[in-house]
């Protein structure tokens, strides 16, 4: 299905294949020309995926993505803000990284976030690159909640600072938080979706594939910006990762060209 216009780009984020298959198929270069023959636009590398030494070859990884006709998002395992509210102090050198990547955006967790820190460090480092930091709500109480998510945006938008959202779609509900709400609330500050469903199996939440879920995603998903590129972030499972992986991108861009 051709893409319609002015609607988002469809993102594969390398974790969809699952960690121990990404590891068997030798890291995350193995999976670009699947993705790229799928038809989606971009690729999220995650750092915690990275193959040993491959951290100092993000300039060949980069180019490598770029001749599949990709484009990157780069994705780090850590928050912005630690225990005391004050800026991860490895924050510089993941946005070099990202800068080898030549990622558009660098995505990272909110962490311990509290109102009225001062945010001019972090202001003076984002004005020293390129790339776009965004903020995503993960599972934990610290930076998995609404209000501080608002809280900071606000600030962030205050100072002028080049940072928006990352939404995940199924987070909220590891923090028993109303995705509905913080996609009323939080709109206006994503730039960027993670798309994602999730079932309790066995008394525990686990991400889901959309074709298995109770299509609560649907109008979670119009009511965030039509134009923020989706990240596919539910598992992408099966013999033919090519044809798994086009299903989806096919199945958000009837979804966008319907919306």
């Amino acid at each position: 299905m051709s893409k319609p216009e002015n609607v988002a780009d469809i993102v594969i984020v390398t974790a969809a294949y699952g960690y121990q298959a990404v590891k068997d198929l030798g890291g995350q270069e193995a999976l670009l020309k699947p993705i790229a023959e799928s038809g989606a636009d971009g690729v999220e590398i995650r750092r915690e995926l990275l193959v040993e030494g491959e951290i100092d070859h993000l300039k060949a990884l980069g180019e490598k993505i770029r001749q599949h006709g990709l484009y990157t998002f780069y994705s780090v395992p850590e928050s912005l803000f630690l225990s005391d509210s004050s800026i991860n102090p490895s924050l510089a050198k993941f946005l070099a990284e990202a800068d080898n990547l030549d990622a558009r955006k660098l995505k990272i967790a909110l962490g311990a976030f509290a109102p009225g820190v001062d945010l001019t460090e972090l202001k003076v480092l984002l004005k020293e690159h390129a790339v776009e930091l965004v903020v995503e709500n993960d599972q934990t109480p610290d930076g998995g909640i609404l209000h501080p998510m608002n809280a900071f945006f606000f600030a962030a938008e205050a100072l002028h600072l080049p940072v928006a959202m990352t939404f995940d779609m199924a987070n909220w509900q590891w923090v028993g938080q109303d995705a509905l709400e913080a996609a009323n609330t939080l709109s206006q500050h994503v730039s960027y979706v993670h798309v994602k469903a999730a079932q309790q199996r066995n008394g525990k939440l686990h991400a889901v594939a959309l074709d298995d879920s109770d299509g609560s995603w649907k109008p979670l998903l119009a009511k965030l910006p039509r134009t923020a590129p989706r990240g596919i972030e539910f598992p992408l499972e099966g013999e033919d990762l090519t044809a798994v992986t086009r299903y989806y991108v096919e199945l958000l861009r009837k979804e966008a060209a319907e919306a």
